[in-house]
């Protein structure tokens, strides 16, 4: 069998074929026109509402900014530093020897007092 013979037989077949693959492919890219066409108007549409919006946001800065510039200072701003006290700690016996106890007292400082809480309860001089 030849090719002639065989376009013969299934010629028309072949033909409603290619129709029918003609009309989808057709179908297929105008729908991706289609679709494309609507992206692109969305994205207009998106560009022109963020313009707009800049362009107001734009014109409100400028009059803020016009305003401002007749405007003299006339407040003055106070900056006071954070004051810190630092209180060394002042040790009594509860672990300690009563020597240790008076030179860590002596050396942290000798400003602040070494006043008690009140007495030890119970025999402290003799505590392990």
């Amino acid at each position: 069998m030849t090719w002639l013979t065989l376009l013969k037989k299934g010629g028309p077949y072949l033909v409603v074929l290619a129709v029918i693959a003609g009309i989808a492919f057709g179908g297929w890219t105008a729908r991706g026109w289609y679709e494309g066409k609507k992206d692109l108007a969305a994205l207009k549409a998106a560009q022109a509402a963020i313009n707009a919006a800049m362009a107001r946001e734009s014109d409100i800065a400028q009059a803020v900014e016009e305003k401002l510039a007749t405007l003299k200072a006339n407040q003055t701003v106070i900056d006071r530093g954070v004051i810190r006290e630092v209180v060394k700690p002042v040790y009594q016996r509860v672990c300690f020897e009563p020597d240790l106890v008076r030179m860590l007292n002596l050396e942290s400082d000798e400003a602040l007092p070494a006043d008690l809480a009140g007495e030890v309860p119970g025999n402290a001089e003799q505590a392990d």
